[in-house]
């Protein structure tokens, strides 16, 4: 078996331990096995010929997010932010111990980890690319379910903020991608907000 392959089937291992269930066409799958799966299809939809570093950062992005539950910290936005940090953290480190066990070097170390921690977004082309999937993957998967919990002026302001994260290419795909009349109504408002910034 390859590094790759070896990394891959330890990423996937792991993230079968999720508690959490994601529903997808009638089949119940663990949560971050699933989204983990999706992140590495966008990925290589956007670059076929991406890099293994990028491909694994794919795959493991968000390997354990269970174990950092949202509510060990306080309650707005900087309670927010710093679960996001500490976990974006935790995923990078949790990554690098599965990719040393395998045989990967440290410099590869090093540059899965700057990936997963989206170090010089909007600068790094392999950086943009996973926020472009991380975004798409959330659009896909999770949006519609995520949309109805607030109100419309909120949620607009939320995608305007994904979608500002997203370079062009990201943007163009995300209007691929099948919604409801009401979803759909939102992201081409927030969309129509990132054109008059």
């Amino acid at each position: 078996m390859s590094k790759l392959n070896a990394a891959f089937e330890k990423f996937d291992d792991y993230n079968r331990k999720d508690p959490f269930s994601y529903i997808y066409k009638g089949d119940q799958y663990p949560q971050e096995y699933f989204l983990a799966l999706r992140l590495y299809e966008w990925v290589l939809k956007l670059n076929p010929e991406a890099s293994e570093e990028l491909l694994l950062a794919s795959r493991s992005q968000h390997i354990g997010r269970w174990e950092i539950p949202r509510r060990l910290y306080p309650e707005g936005r900087t309670g927010y932010l710093d679960w996001r940090r500490n976990l974006a953290k935790y995923h990078a480190e949790k990554s690098a111990a599965i990719l040393q066990e395998v045989g990967y070097d440290q410099s590869q170390l090093e540059r899965i980890q700057e990936l997963i921690l989206k170090k010089k977004i909007k600068v790094d082309p392999e950086v943009q690319l996973l926020e472009n999937a991380l975004c798409l993957v959330f659009l896909e998967f999770q949006y519609e379910d995520f949309f109805p919990k607030y109100d419309p002026e909120k949620i607009v302001n939320i995608l305007r903020k994904s979608l500002l994260k997203m370079d062009e290419t990201g943007r163009e795909h995300a209007l691929t991608i099948s919604y409801s009349k009401e979803g759909e109504g939102h992201i081409k408002k927030a969309l129509e907000l990132i054109s008059i910034d």
